[in-house]
């Protein structure tokens, strides 16, 4: 990406910290450090048991025997807990950190939980849906932060977005930096014939899935009256 977020300037109103947030880095975190902790045919295996894979998801092609861990459905949660490497952990647990707080702070802790989850299950089954054959498991937490993204984008476009462009630091509204984050998706997922072409490996439609479930989302959740549990 050109520019790298680094923080906001986006104070909290409802909530007095950002507790989903910090469980879900935990989370992934967690989930990653058990990853690494595994020999490599754990980790294929893992992979494929826990990840979403398109044609098994839609029924086209079944699992290796022993590599099932959940039924098909339930994929399109765990896969969102998976990542591929610590630069993908740490750049989807930076874009969280930075938007997930006043995206929690609009819709109070559980029902940010819910929007999150169903954010990541809408980008998982959008990725499926582009590519319904496709035997590659798609891990990450991107798609639900993607839709963190598109409610933050919707509710806060004017938020003072920090960003490292090149070696300088800028800041940016949040709807360029998203903006242009957004746009860039939808481009690399139309030139990479749905995350089957060249630059294979990335769920970019995931990610658009995502975003566009999220700025949905964002209004629909969103309690008039807001509790930190609502």
């Amino acid at each position: 990406m050109v520019f790298l977020p680094l923080a906001d300037r986006n104070r909290l109103r409802s909530i007095r910290f950002q507790m989903v947030t910090v469980l879900l880095i935990v989370a992934c975190t967690v989930v990653f450090l058990w990853q690494s902790s595994l020999s490599e045919m754990e980790a294929i295996r893992a992979f494929y048991g826990l990840g979403m894979v398109p044609s098994v998801l839609f029924g086209y092609d079944e699992l290796p025997p022993g590599f099932a861990m959940v039924p098909a459905p339930l994929t399109v949660l765990t896969s969102m807990f998976l990542h591929g490497g610590v630069l993908h952990l740490a750049g989807n647990m930076l874009f969280l950190w930075i938007f997930g707080d006043n995206v929690e702070d609009e819709l109070g802790h559980g029902r940010f939980l819910l929007f999150y989850l169903l954010c990541g299950a809408a980008a998982a089954l959008t990725q499926a849906i582009v590519a319904p054959t496709s035997a590659v498991p798609t891990v990450g937490a991107s798609g639900a932060i993607a839709g963190v993204l598109g409610a933050y984008f919707v509710r806060h476009p004017l938020a003072s977005i920090t960003v490292l462009a090149f070696i300088v630091l800028i800041e940016l509204p949040a709807l360029i930096v998203i903006g242009l984050w957004f746009v860039l998706q939808f481009l690399n997922g139309v030139f990479d014939q749905g995350g089957e072409g060249p630059g294979g490996g990335v769920a970019w439609w995931a990610h658009v899935g995502g975003f566009v479930a999220g700025a949905i989302l964002i209004n629909v959740m969103r309690p008039r009256r807001l509790s930190p549990w609502s």
